[in-house]
């Protein structure tokens, strides 16, 4: 897992992808955290579009924002817990223009978010780009511990996504591939083993009719 200890305007980790171009896209990860005030979850920018691809918690209680591109939207209710290992996922695809959010099982509605394919981006955990590779801001920091980043060029099926909750996984990301991750680390973000001792399915998952 990554451990990023304190708030910070420069710690963050580098994710090189396999390839730079998607049309659509399956990002999940597994975060813990204490934070309170927003922060990011995940951060992939482009020249024309600081929040190409963005997962980001907001101060607000139970509010993960997902933008692609100049679309923005709220995913509200969610049940975004402090202290706990939490699984998050969000799908989109260019071609539908379909997005949804996925947390410890839970699907949340689909919304219409449009966009064009993503090329020649950056990725990045632990900071919120507001330039590409830049423009951190501390009170957007990450401050917790991540493991299991993936990412697809493609929607994971829900039997896919129940799988990834599960940690059960059958297919890694063929962007991002935590088993084989090709990354940089700046600043205080260290490496240590998983600490997750309990069954990660949740109770009351959600399930394929």
């Amino acid at each position: 897992m990554l451990i990023f200890p304190e708030d910070s305007d420069t710690a963050h980790v580098t994710l090189t992808t396999s390839e730079q171009t998607f049309s659509a896209a399956t990002v999940c990860l597994r975060s813990i955290t204490d934070l309170s005030r927003t922060h990011s979850l995940f951060s992939l920018a482009t020249s024309s579009h600081n929040n190409a691809f963005l997962l980001f918690k907001t101060g607000a209680r139970d509010v993960i924002v997902f933008q692609v591109q100049k679309v923005s939207v709220k995913f509200e209710e969610q049940e975004y817990k402090l202290n706990q290992w939490q699984s998050i996922c969000a799908t989109w695809d260019s071609a539908s223009g379909l997005a949804q959010l996925w947390l410890d099982g839970k699907p949340s509605i689909m919304r219409y978010f449009g966009g064009s394919q993503i090329d020649n981006f950056t990725t990045i955990l632990g900071q919120e780009q507001d330039s590409v590779g830049g423009g951190f801001d501390k009170k957007q920091s990450f401050v917790g511990m991540m493991s299991d980043v993936h990412m697809w060029n493609y929607v994971l099926s829900p039997c896919e996504m129940e799988d990834y909750m599960n940690d059960q996984i059958s297919t890694p990301g063929n962007l991002i591939n935590w088993n084989g991750l090709n990354y940089n680390i700046d600043g205080t973000v260290m490496i240590d083993d998983k600490q997750i001792c309990r069954d990660l399915k949740p109770k009351g998952s959600w399930k394929s009719p």
